[in-house]
């Protein structure tokens, strides 16, 4: 069986890959995580005693480090999820995603050239990296313009959005430029189990469920393609065992929504799954001025992975949301786990200091 080195495999969606991979037995599993505050080991608890499963701290930055695990474990295939995601923190603290998404990418890039190159030349046609991107580095749309295709031009408006098209302008090079067999994938919005409640969907289920104000930027009305994580898990799969090598390739979920609509369908959900007797949940949302730049729709073509590959997903964005309201319901202790001093600081950041509108 294959062995694949897994980075930023204690996030959100490099968690419910590395899960489905072991379920399915894709692969031997080695996870390279720096444990950062969206990072949670117990996304994978249950992985504890899986003799192909293998869990290592430390920073994709770390060049020597990166270099002696490859060498140790000699993987057919490297998936890099590692990254700073969340566009707010951004806009507070850019230097973070540009070390961790661009310096940090580039380092393991490196590292990852050392090692093919003194792979034999059938393990170095076998190689594969896989890097895990966003839609966002494709810009801004208005509600007229076509879906985001793999061509399109590169317009990325937040920190967190360039720094990631810089990562992905890395790999391109490092493909053209020296050979390496990768691969890149630009996702819209995931949304799921074991998302960290800084994330829309998550925050406004918690907050919900406590009875707090429901943030919505602006007017509500932004747009964004949701797709859930095992929808994207096995598209990722389907990518780096049929990809083809040097290309890029889209994936969404093909559910666009307004945020005001993500609210209120949870809302709806929780009214049924959780009622309250003193109040609808609807009744909590407020409206708080918005954030800095703020893209009005993304929307993803998925003709090219479709067609291509034979990838359709499996959720409609009503099915996903349900499974998701109930995955949070069902584990309290998770949820109690992470919302730790430092992620109610974060709230009390980029929350309490917006005055409803």
């Amino acid at each position: 069986m294959q062995t694949v080195l897994v980075t930023g495999g204690a996030g959100f969606i490099g968690a419910n890959f590395i899960l489905l991979a072991r379920q399915n037995n894709w692969f031997n599993i080695i996870n390279l995580d720096k444990l950062t505050y969206a990072s949670n080991l117990e996304n994978l608890a249950q992985l504890q005693a899986d003799p192909n499963y293998d869990f290592l701290q430390g920073d994709i930055g770390n060049v020597e480090l990166v270099s002696d695990l490859l060498n140790k474990y000699q993987p057919n295939a490297i998936i890099n999820f590692a990254a700073e995601t969340h566009v707010d923190r951004s806009i507070f603290s850019p230097q973070t995603f540009i070390q961790t998404n661009v310096v940090g990418t580039f380092n393991l890039l490196e590292a990852t050239r050392f090692y093919w190159q003194k792979l034999s030349p059938q393990n170095q046609q076998q190689f594969r990296f896989l890097h895990v991107s966003t839609d966002e580095v494709y810009g801004s749309l208005s509600t007229q313009d076509s879906a985001f295709r793999e061509d399109t031009p590169y317009a990325p408006n937040s920190p967190y959005a360039a720094s990631k098209a810089a990562s992905d302008h890395f790999v391109r090079a490092y493909y053209h430029t020296y050979g390496l067999p990768n691969l890149t994938t630009n996702c819209s919005n995931n949304y799921g189990p074991h998302q960290f409640p800084e994330k829309l969907i998550p925050l406004i289920i918690l907050n919900a469920i406590d009875g707090k104000p429901l943030p919505i930027y602006g007017d509500g009305q932004n747009i964004r393609d949701w797709l859930y994580v095992i929808d994207h898990c096995e598209a990722i799969y389907l990518v780096l065992q049929k990809g083809k090598i040097g290309e890029t390739y889209n994936i969404g979920g093909l559910n666009e929504q307004t945020n005001l609509t993500v609210v209120e369908k949870i809302c709806t959900i929780l009214d049924e799954l959780a009622p309250k007797s003193d109040l609808r949940h609807s009744s909590l949302m407020t409206f708080v001025p918005d954030r800095p730049g703020h893209d009005r729709r993304y929307a993803i073509d998925c003709d090219k992975i479709i067609s291509e590959l034979g990838w359709q997903p499996k959720e409609n964005f009503d099915s996903g949301l349900l499974k998701t309201v109930q995955w949070y319901l069902d584990n309290s202790n998770w949820v109690n786990q992470v919302r730790s001093g430092a992620y109610q600081n974060w709230l009390k950041q980029n929350y309490e200091n917006r005055q409803a509108k």
